[in-house]
């Protein structure tokens, strides 16, 4: 049987320090904008201080903060961006891409890969992710059509994976 009880403010903290990265990016992986997950990311946490909190180990409580994440993010859409039974496969997802350190060592691996790349591929993802121009934009910066550039971005992103793989296996 799970005690619940009363956690202290100072656990707040902590958990928030532990954990907000995480659920802000599990929210982006949804599909919630910045802003959106700033807000959710922060109720997410006001949820700790409204009902009891049974205290888990972090992988639980890391779950426990996805689902409650998740569920104020279905709530923020009368019509959610994707069929609800698709969760399931987004957190199984998830959770294989966050592993133990929420996405951190992943991340490390990205920004690696990232700065492994140069010319047009580098440009588009920056254009792309960055600055968020269109395909029609970033088009006419490269000198490319946008079927071009949905191609190189194709091309691109999976170049990252295999890059992020080899990294991940300890290869170069």
């Amino acid at each position: 049987m799970t005690v619940v009880q009363t956690i202290s403010q100072d656990e707040v903290v902590r958990l928030v320090q532990s954990h907000q990265a995480e659920v802000w990016r599990y929210l982006r992986y949804l599909g919630a904008s910045a802003e959106l997950a700033d807000d959710l990311t922060q109720d997410t946490f006001l949820q700790l201080l409204r009902a009891p909190f049974a205290v888990r180990s972090p992988q639980q409580t890391a779950g426990w903060l996805r689902t409650v994440a998740r569920n104020l993010f279905v709530r923020a859409f009368r019509r959610p961006p994707f069929e609800l039974a698709e969760l399931e496969t987004m957190e199984a997802a998830w959770s294989g891409f966050a592993g133990d350190d929420a996405g951190g060592e992943a991340l490390v691996r990205l920004r690696g890969c990232l700065e492994r790349l140069d010319g047009r591929a580098r440009d588009a993802v920056r254009l792309h992710y960055e600055e968020r121009r269109s395909r029609s934009e970033i088009g006419a910066q490269l000198g490319v059509g946008e079927d071009g550039v949905k191609s190189l971005l194709r091309r691109t992103r999976s170049l990252l994976r295999a890059c992020m793989q080899r990294d991940a296996e300890g290869g170069s």
